[in-house]
């Protein structure tokens, strides 16, 4: 390469965030490349515990911040505000690629901004499927973007499937385990005083609304709630996304206030729930962190729902209903459930290194903006 690149990394959640941090340092420490963060969503409102404040603490530079949120807080306006302030700061900032993950109206924007504005645009865990309103968008920002960094190979067939050209999918895994395996993860006696955390022995809760079943989520989020508390079991509690239906969860977290049994914490730093999720007695919800993260520490999970029903098919993972009597059930099966040797693939732990070897290169530079649609062999 003879110049600096510029590479725009979109951030909208505490979730997304994990996934990017090794990417953005590892080209941070690396010559050639000039990495910006804009931040947004979830990150800047005090009630998802502004997390921001993280992202300015690890030693990133170039941090840009926007305000995505909308009297009305409906997905359509959230998107539309997100395109109109990106597409601000990437007029200003001209970068060589953009940089996306997942599947939330924020990396939506950010595919629509690269590819209307024609600016190479990478989307990373594109090709995955969850069965709910997630594969809608994370699907359409895979169309959008003309680079895809998949978590295995599974998914890169989906993706040609959709008709994206073989030669800009890459497996590089979930980056994400690069900070699980890591050596610096804090030790849990550290992370239980900082967040004061007054148990030994618990399982961590963390319930989502899906926007397509939001007039059950109050009833979703009470039956959930009521097992909770049948249970006996202790909980760290971590507040849902800010997906719309999140304040009837919210609303019914209310009934756990004083409770000795339970620990409610708006967010926490990636590598800190790491620690708390390496050594829980099991993760109930319908986080993706049930389905990807938990299996590599052999935690079981409980997966309630629709949200991820297409992702949890490991041994670790017990998939129930919404009815209170259901996940009780599966509260007691996760307590005493054996979880073998991970059997889910979402890569090794080396994400970041695979994507810098693909950025170094010359080729992934000369990828077309004009995207072509690669028609199957298919028999007739």
């Amino acid at each position: 390469m003879t110049s600096n690149k510029k590479i725009v990394f979109l951030t909208g959640t505490r979730a997304d965030f994990g996934k990017i941090k090794p990417l953005i340092r590892i080209l941070q420490k690396t010559k050639g490349f000039v990495p910006y963060i804009f931040v947004t969503g979830m990150h800047l409102e005090e009630k998802y515990g502004y997390t921001v404040i993280e992202i300015q603490k690890s030693g990133f530079k170039n941090i840009h911040t926007f305000s995505n949120t909308t009297s009305e807080h409906t997905m359509d306006l959230t998107l539309a505000k997100t395109i109109q302030g990106f597409s601000e700061y990437v007029g200003e900032i001209k970068p060589d690629m953009i940089v996306i993950h997942g599947d939330r109206v924020e990396p939506l924007a950010g595919a629509i901004v690269g590819s209307l504005n024609n600016i190479l645009t990478a989307h990373i865990e594109g090709g995955e499927v969850s069965g709910t309103i997630d594969d809608l968008i994370r699907h359409s920002v895979s169309k959008l973007a003309h680079i895809h960094f998949v978590s295995n190979e599974e998914a890169r067939k989906r993706l040609i499937q959709m008709g994206e050209i073989p030669e800009s999918i890459f497996v590089i895994g979930s980056p994400d385990l690069d900070i699980m395996f890591s050596e610096n993860l804090p030790d849990i006696e550290q992370v239980k005083h900082y967040y004061e955390i007054p148990f030994d022995r618990y399982a961590i809760a963390m319930f989502h609304p899906v926007t397509t079943e939001v007039d059950e989520l109050p009833r979703y989020a009470d039956n959930f709630v009521d097992a909770l508390l049948a249970s006996g079991f202790n909980y760290l509690v971590v507040y849902p996304n800010n997906d719309l239906g999140s304040n009837h969860i919210l609303n019914a977290y209310k009934r756990l206030h004083g409770n000795n049994k339970f620990r409610i914490l708006p967010s926490l730093r990636f590598e800190y729930f790491l620690t708390l999720l390496k050594n829980a007695r099991f993760i109930i919800g319908n986080s993706s962190a049930g389905i990807r993260e938990a299996p590599y520490y052999r935690i079981p999970a409980v997966n309630i729902g629709t949200r991820q029903n297409r992702r949890a098919n490991g041994k670790s993972i017990i998939q129930t209903g919404y009815d209170t009597k259901s996940i009780l059930s599966a509260i007691d099966k996760a307590k005493n459930l054996q979880v073998p040797e991970n059997d889910v693939d979402f890569g090794k732990g080396n994400a970041a290194e695979a994507f810098l070897k693909i950025l170094l290169s010359e080729d992934v530079w000369k990828i077309k903006k004009q995207k072509q649609f690669r028609d199957l062999n298919l028999m007739p």
